[in-house]
């Protein structure tokens, strides 16, 4: 292989992290290879492992990168507007969005091999939980509902766009994103605008 182009760490590190992202997509992290990872970054297999000591911090950091990345799109939303027809549907929407933007980054937080692993699994929950409770919040401000009703209520709406989104993915032929975020948000929104807002 020839040398190795010396780059700043940081963008080393994003060079990395997308040739890991195309190989973890391509093979799962099962069978993905350090060595692919290294040949398709175009690097030395020591200049991977001065970044990341193994396959499974460099699936984590992946996995880290792209959760932030869905978090930063689902709170923008959240607090876009205080209309809550509004904002119901710019949370569907951004869940979409991002979906329709990487279906794959979509793929490898729900759809990993590795689920059962503690330390991704907690992430995961650290990640719904977070989204969740962003809901919750609103939910309760407005309805005057205690915190484990606005807590579960919250959930619930994170789960429909969650599973919605991922069965669109097969439909995404048949059914354009805008269409489908504005159906599944019509339906969330008639559920939760039933609840009386608080004088």
């Amino acid at each position: 292989m020839p040398r190795t182009r010396r780059m700043p760490r940081e963008a080393r590190r994003k060079q990395l992290l997308l040739a890991a992202h195309q190989v973890f997509v391509a093979h799962g992290y099962h069978g993905a290879a350090m060595d692919e990872i290294a040949e398709v970054a175009e690097v030395s297999k020591p200049v991977l492992y001065q970044h990341f000591p193994g396959k499974r911090e460099l699936y984590i950091a992946l996995l880290d990168v792209h959760l932030e990345e869905f978090t930063g799109l689902l709170q923008a939303a959240i607090n876009s507007t205080s209309k809550n027809k509004q904002r119901v549907t710019a949370t569907i929407r951004a869940y979409y969005e991002f979906i329709s933007r990487d279906s794959q980054a979509f793929r490898l937080i729900f759809e990993s091999d590795l689920m059962n692993d503690p330390e991704i699994g907690a992430r995961l929950e650290e990640f719904n939980s977070t989204f969740a409770s962003s809901i919750a919040g609103v939910i309760a401000d407005d309805t005057g509902l205690g915190r484990a009703q606005s807590l579960l209520l919250g959930r619930a709406m994170a789960g429909m766009a969650q599973v919605s989104a991922r069965y669109w993915l097969d439909l995404s032929d048949e059914v354009p994103m805008e269409e489908a975020s504005e159906l599944v948000a019509r339906l969330a929104w008639r559920g939760i605008g039933r609840f009386p807002m608080e004088s």
